[in-house]
């Protein structure tokens, strides 16, 4: 098997037809052999039947197969999506990311050219049902929204070595030996679970360990997916909500290429350095707050770092706990 698809999908019933249309409908992949999984992680709608009405006639030139996971959270699904894959190059959607026509083809010739790289990503463009809010390009990041320009760069070298930029995990591509050997099977971090937006950042965890392994992460122009934007996601009590999951995260994807004995003092310093960004924030859009959604989402944002080291301590805390229990 030469590439897989692999879909993370909960409560998709809405979504799913539409991305194995996606799918079914990829070119230039004949002299590729390919296969989609996906992983369903537990949901309560007609996801599985409308998987299993697809797979009564799925065309021959990929193979369609269904898993059932019970364990909810992004990155459960993930790693069943990693166990049932039978390519060592795994390929991940979302349910609301739909590939270019291209995407699978883009994405194996990538791995050809750049065999150095344990995972790569590359351009995804918003769909929107409703025109984003004013200054949204200020957090499309997060959302994600990637248009990076044309030509390829490596996440691991240069200016995004230093910052710590990685891709998101929409749209990426990794090797599965080198995911294997490298992350962790248990994250710190567990990624959205359900319908909840705690503990998020699981991609940059991940993304970490494989980096610290020597392996190069890429952004690759030519690999274009869209992603589906509802309207609920611009509300104030989503966004909020979202960007205390993504502040919460912080302390643990900082502190990861530190050692032991730098984490004090590095955690004293962010947190000196996210106070003045607080403080600073707040003052410049005191007078907007209320009406300006994207200000109000990064002063959460804020916020939530200022707390995530006793957040990820008490979630490290808790695994520890559950484990020394019989």
């Amino acid at each position: 098997m030469d590439f897989t698809v692999a879909i993370r999908t909960y409560n998709g019933e809405a979504r799913i037809g539409e991305i194995l249309e996606r799918l079914k409908a990829q070119a230039q992949t004949d002299e590729i052999e390919w296969e989609i999984v996906v992983v369903d992680n537990n949901s309560s709608d007609q996801t599985a039947a409308i998987i299993q009405s697809y797979q009564e006639h799925w065309p021959s030139h990929s193979q369609l197969h269904y898993f059932f996971e019970p364990q909810q959270g992004a990155s459960y699904a993930r790693a069943r999506c990693i166990k049932e894959a039978h390519s060592e190059l795994i390929g991940f959607l979302d349910d609301d990311n739909y590939p270019a026509e291209d995407w699978v083809f883009e994405a194996h010739q990538f791995s050809e050219s750049y065999p150095k790289a344990g995972a790569y990503s590359g351009q995804i463009h918003g769909d929107y049902e409703i025109e984003p809010p004013p200054n949204f390009k200020r957090i499309a990041n997060f959302i994600p929204i990637i248009e990076r320009g044309k030509n390829p760069l490596c996440y691991t070298s240069y200016k995004y070595a230093r910052k710590k930029v990685y891709p998101p995990g929409a749209g990426l591509v990794i090797r599965k030996q080198a995911w294997l050997d490298s992350v962790p099977k248990k994250l710190v971090l567990q990624g959205p679970v359900g319908t909840s937006l705690n503990a998020k950042g699981e991609d940059i965890e991940a993304l970490s360990y494989l980096a610290m392994a020597g392996w190069e992460i890429w952004y690759n122009p030519k690999m274009h997916i869209y992603h589906q934007i509802p309207a609920r996601r611009f509300e104030r009590d989503y966004l909020i909500e979202f960007f205390r999951g993504v502040g919460l995260s912080r302390h643990r994807t900082r502190m990861l290429n530190y050692k032991p004995w730098q984490k004090p003092w590095f955690t004293v310093a962010y947190f000196v350095n996210d106070c003045r960004k607080l403080l600073r924030h707040a003052w410049q859009y005191r007078d907007v707050l209320e009406d300006d959604v994207v200000a109000a989402a990064e002063l959460q944002f804020f916020k939530s770092c200022l707390v995530s080291p006793l957040f990820i301590w008490k979630m490290l805390y808790i695994s520890r706990d559950k484990r020394s229990k019989p």
